[in-house]
């Protein structure tokens, strides 16, 4: 076990995730708010938590899959990072930018992204890939709320 690759595998979609919440932290205290939304919106504080246990989980799945055959093909590395940016640009779309039309054409996309990561971790590894399934529930949350707001708020 190389714990400097595990804390890499982590910081990577950590640090990912800190620059989208400087979009989202500003989006949250004056546009979010004043926003119609539907009945199952999960509550604000929710959200760090959640997102933070994600992103461990998806530098743990990096890590399992580093460890193993990862060499052999750049195609995860490849799927890996750009749900990565998909994540981020949904973060600046939706909260930075406020257009929840756009946010929701790259959240489909992010699922999409999510759902191919599952599939190619679990070639080289059935728990990096498993490891991948909380975060592609919360999406799915996250697309229909997305979509909801954009109804809600023409």
């Amino acid at each position: 076990m190389s714990y400097v690759k595990l804390a890499l595998s982590i910081a990577i979609p950590i640090f990912i995730g800190f620059i989208g919440s400087l979009f989202t932290s500003q989006g949250l205290k004056d546009w979010y708010p004043t926003l119609q939304k539907p009945w199952f919106t999960p509550p604000n504080w929710l959200f760090f938590p959640v997102w933070t246990t994600l992103f461990v989980l998806m530098g743990i799945a990096f890590y399992l899959a580093w460890q193993t055959h990862f060499g052999a093909t750049n195609v995860i590395l490849y799927f890996y990072f750009l749900q990565l940016l998909a994540n981020f640009f949904w973060s600046l779309f939706f909260f930075g930018m406020r257009n929840p039309a756009l946010a929701l054409v790259d959240i489909l996309v992010l699922w999409v992204l999510i759902l191919v990561n599952i599939l190619l971790l679990y070639r080289v590894s059935h728990l990096a890939s498993y490891l991948f399934i909380p975060y592609l529930g919360w999406v799915s949350l996250a697309t229909l709320l997305n979509y909801s707001i954009w109804k809600l708020n023409p």
